[in-house]
């Protein structure tokens, strides 16, 4: 039985967020080498690699990328003006990068190895009560459809990606490999924020 590969070679796109899998992020892109990069991709129907920025700032020079990210789809794009794309991408699969390599333009690309599927995890009922509500609150019209609430990996990377927390915290949940572990930081959190006793 052959081994399916799993390293890919993607552009990479630093940024000052986190992208979790099937997460919804709407992208502004201006700069030549972003704009070649959504070209390119959309010619393709290939995806491009979000990471969030470890060294420097999203625009000017090349910025030192996290080593762990997430894939994402163009799922819609438009172009009000010349030289201005509006995205929506889709987070897919999350991938920890090997190599990079900086083009004479500044667009970043890597190597990146894709994480093994996560298997099958029980659901942690108190998260994803916590997450219904605030899906109540603040309208399913903000979540990715359809709504998988009796998914327990969705249910996990839509409350880091929604809860209050500081990007390095956003980071580190996006790189816990499996969902029982994730659901164990997230109740520590919930926990310290007093919503969980």
């Amino acid at each position: 039985m052959s081994v399916p590969d799993r390293t890919r070679e993607v552009s990479l796109f630093p940024l000052n967020t986190v992208l979790f899998p099937e997460g919804l992020l709407p992208l502004k892109v201006f700069e030549q080498r972003y704009l070649e990069m959504t070209k390119a991709c959309l010619r393709d129907g290939a995806p491009f690699g979000v990471c969030l920025i470890r060294e420097g700032s999203e625009v000017g020079r090349p910025a030192v990328p996290q080593s762990v990210g997430c894939l994402a789809t163009i799922a819609e794009w438009d172009m009000p003006q010349l030289g201005v794309f509006h995205l929506m991408a889709r987070g897919s699969e999350r991938f920890r990068v090997l190599d990079t390599k900086v083009a004479p333009n500044g667009l970043i690309s890597g190597t990146v190895e894709l994480f093994p599927q996560e298997s099958a995890a029980q659901m942690d009922p108190a998260c994803r009560e916590v997450l219904k509500l605030i899906i109540e609150r603040t309208g399913a019209g903000n979540f990715p459809s359809p709504l998988r609430l009796d998914e327990a990996a969705w249910v996990s990377y839509r409350l880091a990606e929604v809860l209050p927390l500081e990007m390095a915290v956003r980071q580190e949940l996006l790189e816990i490999p499996e969902t029982t572990a994730r659901f164990a930081r997230l109740r520590d959190i919930l926990a310290k924020q007093g919503v969980l006793s």
